[in-house]
């Protein structure tokens, strides 16, 4: 499929112009905030809470790899 065989829609355009003007070390902070405050709560015996709190990292982190990717080639 080449780059102009499709066009991306309005709400998607939206999406990553506003989540573009966001600094990519604001999803690499975030992702490590969420290990702290989950090895934190795993500290104070809180293992549910943490667990929870544990598996934000990842969809941060992915986040930050869509930001990424964006800001690199644009969008349609």
């Amino acid at each position: 499929m080449k780059k102009g065989d499709h066009n991306e829609g309005k709400l998607t355009v939206a999406i990553e112009e506003q989540t573009s003007k966001i600094p990519s070390g604001v999803f690499l902070t975030a992702a490590l905030a969420s290990m702290t405050v989950s090895l934190a709560l795993k500290c104070f015996r809180m293992k549910n809470s943490a667990l929870f709190v544990g598996q934000w990292a990842a969809p941060f982190l992915i986040m930050g790899l869509y930001n990424k990717i964006v800001k690199t080639n644009g969008h349609d």
